[in-house]
This record gives C-alpha cells, sequence and structure tokens, in this order.
C-alpha cells in the first residue's frame, strides 16, 4: 500500500463522507426506530468503553447490555490483571509528589545540589542520579563558560560510535557479575559511562540486563538519559499508561469517565510543578470520583496542588490579608501590593460548574476569588501538598452570586436566584472543627456551585454532548438534569439515566460521534485485539500528528469533543496514514497480526459467522446487511476472487458492527483492484487497512 497516495485518494471520498454522515439528520424511519439488542450493545461499547474488541459485542449481549452497564458501574468488582501487570513498570504511577520529584529531579532541585545548597540524598540509587545530573550540569556550564561550539554531525557519529562501544563493553562486564550486584556495580562507574550505557545500551543486551532489575532500577537508569533534569519520565510514563489504560482495562466506564472528567477540570501537565502533581492528580482526585458525587470530585478538585498551581490560585493573596501586610492589631502597618488571582474564580463558575451562561458578573468571580483565597500550596516547587494558608484569606463577610456567606460558612442570606441550598450533612461537614475558619466560607461557596441547577443543566449538557450527539437533545438534558438535583449530583445516577433513555437507544444518535484522537487510536488497537508494545509511539502519535498531546491541553476548556474540531484534511490524513503503518508493521516496530484479527473475528462474533455463511452462498444476510460484492462487476466469482471479499465481509462485521456504505465499498473493492497483492496477508494487511481509514471507523 502507498501512504501517501491511496492516502490522499481515500481522504477525499472519508472526508465528504464523513461530513455528510455527521451533518445529515437522520431519516424519520431511523430516527423513529430503537436500537435492537446487538445496536445497543455496540452502542454501550462506543460510547462507554474505547471500543469493542472482537467478540466484545456478543458478550455483552450474552449477559445484557444493562447488567454489563451495572457492573462498569462497579469498578472496583471488575479484576484487571493484565492490565495492572502492565503498569508496574511505571514505578511513578505509585509515587508521592515528593517521591517523585526527588527520583526525577528538575532543573532547579539540581542546580541546588550543584552549588551546594542541598545534600545529595543518601540513598544509593538516588546518589547516582544525582551525580549523573550535576555531572550533566557541570558539562553544560563548562561549555557555555569556554563559548564551546556545537558539535559538528561528523563529530555528533563519531562520539555515538564511542559511546556505543561504551554501552557494550559494560553490558559484557554486569553480565559476568551475578544479577544482584549489577545495579551497583554501575552506579560506581563514572557518571560519563553511565550516561553512555543508559543512551546507548540496545537490543537483547538492553531486554535481558533490565530484565532482571527491579523497577526502581530501571527507573534509575532511565533517568541517566536526556539532558540536564529528570522530570520529564514523570510524564513519559503517565501518558503512556493514559494509552494502556484506553486500551487494556476491563474497567472502560471507569477510565472513559476519568477521561471525561480530567477533561472537564483540565490541568496542563508541563506547567511549573504540574509536571510532578498531575499524576497524583488523575490517580487520586478524579478517577476515584470520577463516578461519584459531582460535589465531592469538585471539592476534590479544589483542594489539589495540581489544580492550584495550573490555575494560579496559590498566588492570590487577599488585600486585607496578613500576608498582604495587615495587621489587625496595627492599623497604621503598611499595607503590601499583593492582590487578588481569579482564574480560578473564574474558571470554576465559567467552566467547571454554572458555564458561561450561569449569569455571574465580573463582580461575582471577584468575590468567589477573595472567598478562595487561602487555598494553596505548601512549598509547590518542592512537590508539597495542599495548604490552606489563613494569613492569604481576605477576611470577613462577602456578598457572592446572591449569597452572604460568613467565615463559618454560614449562608446568612440568599437573593434573586439564588435557589440551591446546602445540604444538612454538608453543613455539619463544614462546620467540623477541624475544618478551619475562611477556609469554611470557601466550602460553602463551591458545594452551593455544586447545588445550583444551573450546574445541574451544564453538566447534563456536557454529559449528553460527550456520550449521544455534538447537538444533544434539550428533553434529554432536562432530564438529566432533573435527575442530578434529585441524586445529589450522584453521577452514576445521571449515567443511569442517560443509558437507559430512547434519545440514546435510538438510531437518531447511533454511530453519530466522531471519535476523537484518542478514541480513535484506542479503537484500532481493540477492534484489532492488538497489543500495545509500545504506548510511548502512541503519545507521540497523539502529539506530534493527530492534535491530541495527553495532559497537554493548555487552555482550561480542556479538548473539544464535538466533530468540527477533529475533521480538517490534515488530522484525517494523520488517521489514515496511521492505519496503513500499523496494518503493514511499519509503525513503531509494533507487531500486527491480520490473519489473527481474521481468526478471531470468525471464532467470536455471531455477527461475523453471518457475514461468512451470507458471503459464501452469496445471498444477502439476515438483517440486510448486504449482499456478495466482488472487485469488478463484470468478473465472474472465481475470477474476481471469493476469498477477499468472504475476508471483507467478515472484517467489517466486527471491526465496524454495521453496513458501510455503498462508496465506502465501491472505494475498498477498487483499492483492492489496483494494488498488486503479493499474498494472502498482504490482502487482509490492505483491508484491515482500508476498514480503519473508513469513515465508519471514524465514528462511534
Amino acid at each position: 500500500m502507498r501512504t501517501v497516495q491511496v492516502g490522499l485518494l481515500w481522504l477525499l471520498a472519508a472526508s465528504a463522507s464523513l461530513a455528510q454522515m455527521v451533518k445529515m439528520p437522520a431519516s424519520k424511519v431511523a430516527s423513529d426506530t430503537p436500537l435492537n439488542q446487538r445496536e445497543r450493545a455496540t452502542q454501550m461499547l462506543n460510547r462507554f468503553a474505547f471500543g469493542p474488541r472482537p467478540g466484545d459485542v456478543d458478550r455483552v449481549m450474552n449477559l445484557g447490555p444493562d447488567k454489563w452497564f451495572a457492573q462498569q458501574l462497579d469498578p472496583a468488582s471488575i479484576p484487571d490483571s493484565i492490565l495492572d501487570k502492565r503498569l508496574q513498570d511505571d514505578p511513578t504511577l505509585a509515587m508521592t509528589p515528593e517521591q517523585m520529584l526527588a527520583i526525577f529531579p528538575d532543573r532547579g532541585t539540581v542546580e541546588q545540589v550543584a552549588d551546594g545548597k542541598r545534600p545529595y540524598p543518601t540513598d544509593p540509587l538516588l546518589e547516582s542520579v544525582y551525580e549523573v545530573q550535576v555531572y550533566k550540569l557541570l558539562q553544560e556550564r563548562g561549555n557555555k563558560l569556554h563559548a564551546a561550539p556545537d558539535p559538528t554531525d561528523e563529530q555528533k557519529a563519531a562520539q555515538k560510535k564511542i559511546d556505543q562501544a561504551i554501552a557494550a563493553r559494560i553490558a559484557g562486564e554486569l553480565f559476568a557479575l551475578p544479577k544482584r550486584e549489577r545495579m551497583a556495580a554501575l552506579n560506581a562507574m563514572p557518571p560519563a559511562d553511565r550516561i553512555a550505557f543508559a543512551s546507548n545500551v540496545g537490543g537483547d543486551q538492553r531486554n535481558t540486563l533490565f530484565a532482571d532489575l527491579t523497577p526502581r532500577e530501571r527507573e534509575t537508569i532511565y533517568s541517566f538519559q536526556g539532558g540536564v533534569g529528570a522530570s520529564y519520565r514523570i510524564y513519559d510514563e503517565l501518558a503512556q499508561a493514559r494509552e494502556l489504560r484506553d486500551i487494556l482495562s476491563e474497567r472502560q466506564l471507569q477510565q472513559v469517565m476519568t477521561d471525561f472528567w480530567f477533561n472537564h477540570f483540565n490541568v496542563f501537565a508541563p506547567k511549573d510543578s504540574d509536571q510532578w502533581y498531575t499524576t497524583a492528580y488523575e490517580r487520586d482526585v478524579i478517577r476515584p470520583n470520577a463516578l461519584g458525587r459531582f460535589r465531592d470530585l469538585l471539592l476534590a478538585t479544589a483542594q489539589s496542588p495540581a489544580m492550584m498551581v495550573y490555575l494560579d490560585n496559590w498566588l492570590s493573596i487577599g488585600p486585607d490579608s496578613i500576608a498582604n501586610g495587615v495587621d489587625p492589631k496595627n492599623p497604621n502597618a503598611k499595607r503590601g501590593k499583593k492582590g487578588l488571582n481569579e482564574n480560578y474564580g473564574r474558571e470554576v463558575m465559567e467552566l467547571h460548574t454554572v458555564g458561561v451562561n450561569g449569569g455571574y458578573t465580573q463582580a461575582d468571580v471577584t468575590h468567589l476569588s477573595a472567598i478562595l483565597t487561602g487555598w494553596s500550596v505548601d512549598r509547590p516547587n518542592q512537590a508539597g501538598p495542599f495548604l490552606y494558608d489563613a494569613r492569604k484569606h481576605e477576611p470577613g463577610v462577602k456578598n457572592w452570586f446572591g449569597y452572604t456567606i460568613d467565615e463559618q460558612g454560614d449562608v446568612l442570606s440568599a437573593a434573586g436566584g439564588a435557589t440551591a441550598k446546602l445540604s444538612p450533612g454538608l453543613t455539619a461537614a463544614i462546620a467540623h472543627a477541624s475544618t478551619p475558619d475562611g477556609m469554611k466560607q470557601g466550602i460553602a461557596a463551591l458545594s452551593l456551585l455544586a447545588a445550583s441547577p444551573k450546574t445541574a443543566h451544564f453538566i447534563s449538557f456536557l454529559l449528553a454532548q460527550r456520550f449521544v450527539a455534538d447537538d444533544p437533545p434539550p428533553a434529554l438534558v432536562n432530564r438529566l438534569a432533573a435527575t442530578y438535583i434529585a441524586s445529589d449530583g450522584d453521577i452514576k445516577a445521571i449515567l443511569r439515566q442517560l443509558v437507559t433513555s430512547p434519545e440514546f437507544n435510538s438510531h437518531r444518535y447511533f454511530r453519530n460521534k466522531v471519535k476523537m484522537p484518542s478514541e480513535f487510536v484506542a479503537s484500532a488497537f481493540r477492534a484489532t485485539a492488538t497489543d500495545p508494545q509500545n504506548p510511548g509511539a502512541l503519545v507521540g502519535l497523539l502529539s506530534n500528528q493527530l492534535g491530541e498531546p495527553p495532559y497537554k491541553k493548555l487552555e482550561p476548556t480542556g479538548y473539544y469533543v464535538t466533530a468540527d474540531h477533529w475533521m480538517n484534511t490534515q488530522l484525517l490524513l494523520a488517521r489514515l496514514n496511521f492505519a496503513d503503518q500499523l496494518t503493514h508493521n511499519h509503525f513503531a516496530n509494533q507487531k500486527f497480526d491480520s490473519a489473527r484479527v481474521l481468526a478471531l473475528s470468525l471464532m467470536s462474533d455471531r455477527a461475523a459467522g453471518s457475514e461468512l455463511a451470507s458471503a459464501q452462498s452469496g445471498l444477502q444476510p439476515e438483517g440486510g446487511v448486504r449482499s456478495l460484492r466482488v472487485a469488478d462487476a463484470s468478473a465472474t466469482p472465481d475470477s474476481a476472487g471469493i476469498g477477499p471479499d468472504v475476508a471483507l465481509h467478515v472484517l467489517e462485521a466486527t471491526m465496524i458492527g454495521g453496513e458501510i456504505s455503498p462508496k465506502t465499498d465501491q472505494f475498498i473493492h477498487s483499492q483492492m483492484a489496483q494494488q498488486p497483492v503479493a499474498n494472502p496477508t498482504d490482502t487482509l494487511n490492505l483491508l484491515t487497512a482500508l476498514l480503519l481509514g473508513s469513515p465508519e471507523f471514524q465514528l462511534r
């Protein structure tokens, strides 16, 4: 398959068809027809999982779609051993931010150690990390001091050969030692040798040596790579784990909702100390609350260092606070020039709760920002925890959004449209002695936002937009909002209402959502039962070609979920080229087995079996999916080759789960006729690539 040639031809058909599928209103017959059980199972797997694997539709049907969904709502009851085993290679996923920063220091920490302002760690592995990092820093400083010119390409190549020889020598020395002594021997070598080894050992030597190391020892060697500072490893592991979870996790609903809520409460991982806070943010804040109550999720994000750093609330200082020089005992004390930072106060209303049309004013943003002063971070540059700092808090009763709230969190009055009330249980929690006054005021304000009917409607709209339609039906949004209010923001209750709604189970909203890039990539691996051997390559694909780098959306809006943001020519062409590279074993050494995909499809999917029987008999399959077609309508079945068409029937039934359009079918057959195919494997690779690139596969 010629990636560019086929990609450009296919792109014209794919983009036009995709736009037509998304924008064209469904016919009245299709709109009024409810989904059958197979379609309903497919709808569940496309919306609340990252697509079905071969056989998944049958498994959901046998269990019952509603029972499958109920199981997914209880993720702790679902074993996830395959994923758990894969994630063991990423120790930072279980570390505290302090541990991450210690093992993978940033440049500032390395500079402190190099300048004698901070001691070397006493732990042998950590000491080795810092020795290498300080060596790199001193080399960098020396080059700058002496104005050393950048090495030429020839010099780089020569140095590369030297480093490879050093790596091979060190590997041989390590193999000669007992396994338990190898890491200590490596750490005793000069820093330059450690760097050369970590950056150049490869192939069987690397695999064999690394297999006998502990995860922490592997992490130490990883930290020897790259430039000054090793904190990039934290992001690498987090992003790669995201791809593994999307593809491999059995707890698909929890993973989908974790993605939804992280996108809603977005933080930008590379910003300042969020490089070591983001892992804990997703692990300890988003995932545990993804199927809980919205209020708990909102309060958890507000007390996360990641959010406080991302939206700068840790910098916000009350104009009349002690931290700004105001002394209640000395009214003549000189006031400082510090003040409010309104970033979080604005976004928590505009994006997190009531929405941009929620009826608040600029004064409400300012007053909420004053309420939330003191919500801060202890030593953010050293990975400290969330801290409520009473010295920064703007004192006094606040008039905000129609409410009057005192320092103890008591709502003294409500006016106009301020109809939300604090529940008795929450009022008791606010009054708890362990919660400082001033902070209680912020808890009350955030809780009032969570209880607002406007928040109920806004969150319901976003859920319906993600899981039903880009332009969700207002009646559904209103019913979800009513469930939100009645259940006190119970996310599970809202999702149950959504999946049992006539809209979710209608043909009008079946296969009408364009997959976001992350959904497309994960569904390609799941549909073909392909083991993601190189998740780092998937992170690179999403970051550099498909426009959705994980955890790197700079704006607090998060990534948009509507089709208009993902249907441009460049992004569609990148998807098609990825499909071609993956299926032809040209993507980052990823192994792909199209024959296995076909075999799994035949063995595990009743729809595929029906397609096969229909194709073999040349008859229209039951349910009217499609009739047998050959590449050339004038050719006999023997001359055209029934085998490829039968395979296409089977793969289509499993990977697409329904009928492809005549335009897509015609294009696939024209490509099959034009491409020189050397053997059956090449034929299957081409068929699979074309189906992954089809407009139908871009939809969920």
